[in-house]
């Protein structure tokens, strides 16, 4: 314990924090299609998904080990750099959290972590040739592999069951969508809380307390499962709704095809060690369900959006991974608690933007628009 410093255990806590955000903010990718088909009460379904996000936590750490290992030099790294990077991502959770915009987690910790990194070691510090490998090329192919398979499967839902009841066929396909969403629960906590284990690990490794190349000791993965699990109970309110309503009129059907889509990649993009956008496979599994369904309307409007922010998040990220590991390598601990606090203020006040509209369990499925003004104020719509 003699190598976990005060820095230390500020960076753990801070990568705790922000698989909280991760967390909230990626509920809708497992429940956002159940709520908004009446498969599952939102308080029920935030329920699930946290439990199993803890349970996934546990099954594979290959994902930690390309983050801990992978995309940046574990030799040239310091706990402030990565402090740094963290404040990056969190903000970004944030602020799209706040539009309703169901924009990368998982891109917006890398985004920190190459900013950060690049600014306090020199491009040397990151191995961009990973990055490609194992963050760009999935992110690129991972929601179009899923968006094909939805909307194949899709089809085949409506034609199979084109002679039988309507009311038995939802009816079945909202039973079926409680498995295929718990499944993507899983599958998030498999990849997504791995991404924080994988930051604490590198964190431990870079103050002297793990060896190079280490995996994730037991507490971290206990406490990085935790904290994704207890994000995800809050529920993301504002993206559920954007997911569930925004980008198509989901039926039961299309939320099972969506589902199972969105499981089947990201459980084997876990296996293979590939750091995918949960996010993004599940919004292209919905787009796929959207237009599998005959007449169904997709809103191109809250698609484009969404593919906008996607687009910068990584960029970003690293901007303000950069410029506070700027702060914190010249100013040291006083450029820590500068960055920190500063960086508290921000995130208190998104949270008292949220409230002037707030989304909740009790609303999320009456519009497809998320506001942050007030009624009488200009709309930040997620509508076409």
């Amino acid at each position: 314990m003699d190598h976990i410093t005060f820095l230390v255990a500020v960076v753990i806590v801070t990568a705790l924090a922000f698989d909280f955000t991760n967390g909230f903010h990626d509920t809708a990718n497992a429940m956002a299609t159940s709520i908004a088909t009446g498969a599952l009460r939102p308080r029920t379904a935030v329920l699930i998904s946290g439990v199993l996000n803890v349970v996934g936590a546990f099954l594979s750490t290959e994902v930690a080990k390309t983050i801990s290992g992978g995309i940046v030099d574990d030799t040239l790294v310091t706990p402030g750099m990565i402090f740094a990077g963290l404040v990056g991502a969190i903000l970004w959770n944030l602020a799209t959290w706040l539009l309703g915009l169901p924009s990368s987690s998982s891109h917006a910790l890398f985004g920190g972590l190459i900013g950060a990194v690049w600014v306090g070691a020199g491009e040397h510090g990151v191995h961009f040739d990973k990055v490609v490998e194992k963050v760009l090329i999935p992110a690129v192919a991972s929601p179009l592999v899923a968006g094909v398979a939805a909307l194949i499967a899709t089809y085949l839902a409506y034609r199979i069951t084109a002679r039988a009841r309507q009311k038995t066929v939802t009816k079945g396909f909202r039973l079926g969508q409680i498995a295929s969403a718990s499944l993507v629960s899983l599958a998030h906590g498999t990849n997504d809380a791995q991404k924080t284990m994988g930051v604490i690990t590198l964190t431990l490794i870079s103050a002297g307390a793990l060896g190079h190349d280490a995996g994730p000791p037991l507490w971290v993965i206990a406490s990085a499962g935790l904290a994704i699990g207890l994000g995800t109970y809050l529920g993301g309110w504002r993206i559920i709704r954007t997911m569930g309503k925004g980008l198509t009129d989901i039926q039961s059907p299309q939320g099972f095809a969506a589902e199972a889509a969105s499981t089947t990649v990201i459980l084997t993009s876990a296996h293979l060690g590939f750091a995918l956008s949960t996010t993004q496979v599940c919004s292209g599994g919905i787009l796929g369900a959207g237009l599998g369904r005959r007449l169904a309307e997709v809103r191109w409007g809250t698609a484009g959006r969404m593919v906008a922010a996607w687009l910068v998040t990584l960029p970003a990220a690293a901007l303000v991974g950069g410029l506070s590991a700027s702060m914190v390598t010249h100013g040291g601990n006083f450029g820590i608690v500068v960055i920190a606090l500063l960086a508290l203020a921000v995130a208190t006040f998104i949270v008292v933007m949220s409230r002037r509209n707030p989304v909740h369990a009790s609303n999320v499925n009456e519009t497809h628009e998320v506001s942050v003004r007030g009624a009488a104020a200009t709309q930040v719509s997620t509508a076409a």
